[in-house]
C-alpha cells in the first residue's frame, strides 16, 4: 500500500495522478471503482451472512437475512443523512434550494453529508424492526450483522479514497504517504498548487474501522464459541470500530462549520459521539462474558 502511495512528485503523492476516478471504460458507460467498492461490500455482507446462518446455532433464517439486507441499506442511507443534519449541520433542516425538483436540503443526498453515527442509529433501528417483526432475539441478530460490517467498511472507506473525499488534516511535509487532494470540479494543476499535503485519513479508517474489525470478528465467529454468548460479537465490534473512529478523528479534517467547536472542546464532534459507543460496547462485552453461554444445539428459526 505505502509503495503504491509513494509514486510521488516532490515527495508528496498527488491523488489525482493515481487515476482512480477514471474507472473502467466499457464502451457504453464507465464503471467507476467507487461504485464497485460499495457493490462488493454489500455483496460480501449478504453472502457471508447467508453462510453464517447455515452454521449451527443461527438466530435467524434466510428470509430474515433478505429482509435485513434491504432494511439495513435503507437505515444506512436515511440514518446517515438525518444524523449528519442533526449532529453536524442542523441548518439543513430549515434550508431550501429554490427552483429545484427536491428543494429541502436535508433530502438532497447528492449534495453530500452522511454521518457514521447516524448510520449506526439507522441500522440498529432496521435490525430492531426486522427482529420485532420476525420475533427474533435482537442482540443475537446484532451479533451476526456486526461480523459482516468490517469488510463493508473497508471497501466503503476505500471508495471514499477513490473518490478523493473526506481527506485528512495537513500532514508533516516529510510524511512519506502524505497526499494532495483536489475537488473533482478543479483541474489537476489547480489541485496540486492549491492543496497542502494531507493525511490520507480514508486509508487509516479503512484499516482501523474495516480491516482490523474483520480480522478480529470473522475468526472470532468461526473459530470460537463467541456466537453462543449473546452480545459478545456486537460488543467487540462496537469497541473496535468506535475506538478506530476516535483515533482517526485526530487525523481527519473536521467539518468547516464545526472547526470552532473542536477547538473549544478539545475533541471533534465525531469523537464526542463515539465515546458513548465505546462505553456501551465495553458494557456489552462484560455482560456477555458474565452470562451462561447458550447450548450448542440452539436451533435457528424455520424458513
Amino acid at each position: 500500500m505505502l509503495e503504491f502511495l509513494a509514486v510521488a512528485t516532490g515527495g508528496t503523492t498527488n491523488w489525482i495522478d493515481l487515476g482512480l476516478k477514471n474507472g473502467i471504460d466499457l464502451g457504453i458507460f464507465t464503471l467507476r471503482y467507487y461504485s464497485l467498492a460499495y457493490l462488493f461490500g454489500l455483496f460480501f455482507a449478504y453472502w457471508h451472512l447467508s453462510l453464517m446462518i447455515k452454521a449451527p446455532g443461527a438466530p435467524l433464517a434466510q428470509r430474515h437475512a433478505d429482509d435485513l439486507f434491504f432494511y439495513c441499506m435503507v437505515g444506512t442511507i436515511l440514518g446517515g443523512r438525518l444524523g449528519y443534519a442533526t449532529f453536524y449541520q442542523p441548518e439543513l433542516w430549515t434550508t431550501f434550494e429554490p427552483d429545484t425538483f427536491i428543494s429541502w436540503r436535508v433530502l438532497r443526498l447528492w449534495d453530500g453529508g452522511m454521518s457514521f453515527h447516524g448510520g449506526v442509529i439507522g441500522v440498529t433501528t432496521a435490525i430492531g424492526w426486522v427482529s420485532w417483526r420476525g420475533q427474533l432475539n435482537f442482540i443475537r441478530v446484532c451479533d451476526y450483522i456486526a461480523v459482516n460490517v468490517g469488510p463493508a467498511m473497508l471497501l466503503g472507506r476505500l471508495a471514499n479514497f477513490i473518490n478523493g473525499e473526506l481527506w485528512g488534516r495537513a500532514a508533516p511535509a516529510d510524511l512519506p504517504w502524505a497526499m494532495t487532494f483536489c475537488d473533482i470540479q478543479h483541474s489537476a494543476s489547480t489541485c496540486i498548487s492549491s492543496y497542502v499535503p494531507r493525511h490520507p485519513s480514508q486509508l487509516y479508517e479503512a484499516l482501523l474501522e474495516g480491516a482490523l474489525v474483520a480480522a478480529v470478528l470473522i475468526p472470532l465467529f468461526w473459530f470460537s464459541r463467541a456466537r453462543y454468548r449473546p452480545g459478545l460479537l456486537v460488543g467487540t465490534f462496537t469497541v473496535l470500530i468506535a475506538s478506530g473512529r476516535f483515533i482517526v478523528e485526530f487525523f481527519r479534517e473536521p467539518d468547516a462549520q464545526l472547526a470552532e467547536f473542536a477547538v473549544r472542546t478539545g475533541l471533534n464532534m465525531g469523537q464526542w459521539l463515539t465515546i458513548p459507543l465505546i462505553l456501551g460496547g465495553l458494557g456489552l462485552v462484560i455482560w456477555a462474558l458474565t452470562r451462561t453461554p447458550l447450548a450448542s444445539g440452539h436451533k435457528r428459526p424455520a424458513g
